[in-house]
């Protein structure tokens, strides 16, 4: 498949080392090409990702009740929404909303109905994501600059850029974080050879 042809596919897979206590990840996949040195997007991805996040984020509030309810998250012009809405309506309508704004190619629509979570689940998704990315450290072999991990109710939600065999091995590391209910994969394929290409810039 040519690097820059978009595939989407949704799976629950089980991580490559069967371990009890791992969490179960969930893998949604699409092939794009991007470079850039750091995180691996180019400079005018990265601008537009904010650019993204800022003007879905302030449509929400007029799209929905309970708007502050909702993270808006955006990674190679894909958007990711957490977080609670009161109804369906509210869930389907946010969706909605994020994806008029220009330059949005994707919505990963992951809000759940109900009431919000708690000041006390709020600071324990920030210690599972500081811990997942302590856990792709450890590893040494993974480019924690490569992955966005985004915790939310104790869901952990990884998206980047990555190879075939990266996107398993991220996936794995994640699940064996104590703590973590579920691991959601998000990433965007990248081959070996445009890999290569990124880390020699």
């Amino acid at each position: 498949m040519h690097p820059h042809r978009r595939r989407v596919t949704t799976a629950l897979v089980l991580a490559p080392m069967a371990l009890s206590g791992c969490a179960p990840v969930v893998a949604t996949s699409m092939a794009v090409g991007s470079f850039a040195v750091i995180d691996r997007r180019t400079l005018g991805t990265q601008t537009d990702d904010t650019e993204i996040e800022l003007r879905a984020s302030g449509r929400l509030p007029d799209a929905i009740r309970g708007a502050r309810g909702v993270s808006v998250t955006s990674y190679n012009r894909s958007v990711l929404l957490t977080g609670q809405v009161p109804d369906p309506a509210a869930k389907a309508d946010a969706e909605r909303a994020v994806r008029q704004v220009n330059g949005v190619r994707n919505v990963f629509n992951e809000l759940e109905v109900g009431p919000r979570v708690s000041f006390a689940t709020i600071a324990n998704d920030t210690q599972l994501t500081a811990r997942v990315k302590g856990a792709f450290l450890e590893q040494k072999v993974l480019d924690t600059n490569a992955v966005k991990v985004v915790t939310e109710n104790g869901v952990a939600y990884l998206m980047g850029l990555v190879t075939q065999r990266e996107g398993p091995a991220y996936a794995t590391a994640a699940s064996r974080v104590s703590g973590v209910r579920r691991v959601v994969t998000l990433f965007d394929y990248i081959s070996d050879e445009d890999l290569a290409r990124i880390r020699a810039r």
